[in-house]
């Protein structure tokens, strides 16, 4: 059995849903009083691959307060990818992914030292109160070198499973072409938004190990 391990990073601002996002993610679950993340928490997702390939994605639910930001380094260290969250009924938060981009890409990259793939995913997409428009998502995913982005709901469990299956064939991809690969442009609509549901290859049945 061929075994990896990539450490994928969660940032974004405090409540906006990371912590609900990694729970519903690993364990399919969901709970309405999530406790303020601490410095950071730490998941693992066994994803099969294909009948001779395990994937063990390592998941780091950073915190988003402030106090925190002089820890991202260390926090980041040795990842394959990174997801930066916002939520959609918050202005504040989506405006602050410019910083949480411009963080990770100052402080981890890849061996090739080119930045570690993004994505930018918008959650809290089943209330009504929608503060932050596709068009508004899209120009921030094209402008700050996403490699894909789209709107979840963990609370109603909406692409919660695509995108991360996304991230993870975008990260055996550059990993096989020593970042020369990607599959962004195979994968997401003309404006950036990963097509969903996903079909991958032959060789990414992705038989889901919880």
């Amino acid at each position: 059995m061929n075994e990896k391990l990539f450490k994928v990073i969660i940032v974004g601002d405090s409540r906006v849903g990371k912590t609900a996002f990694v729970d519903r993610y690993v364990h399919n679950r969901f709970n309405d009083n999530y406790k303020t993340t601490v410095g950071v928490d730490f998941a693992l997702k066994k994803i099969q691959r294909s009948e001779d390939e395990l994937i063990r994605v390592q998941l780091w639910d950073i915190a988003g307060q402030e106090r925190f930001s002089s820890l991202t380094r260390v926090y980041y260290k040795d990842a394959s990818a990174c997801v930066i969250m916002f939520d959609v009924t918050s202005i504040k938060s989506f405006e602050h992914v410019v910083r949480w981009k411009n963080d990770v890409d100052s402080k981890v990259f890849l061996r090739d030292m080119s930045p570690v793939p993004c994505l930018l995913l918008g959650n809290k997409s089943d209330l009504d109160e929608h503060k932050v428009s596709d068009e508004e998502v899209k120009a921030m995913s094209q402008d700050h070198n996403f490699v894909g982005w789209s709107k979840i709901s963990v609370k109603d469990s909406y692409n919660v499973e695509e995108p991360m299956m996304f991230l993870v064939e975008e990260i055996v991809a550059r990993l096989q072409s020593r970042g020369r690969g990607s599959i962004a442009a195979e994968f997401t609509d003309d404006d950036g938004r990963i097509k969903l549901p996903h079909t991958y290859g032959k060789q990414s049945k992705c038989c889901w190990i919880f």
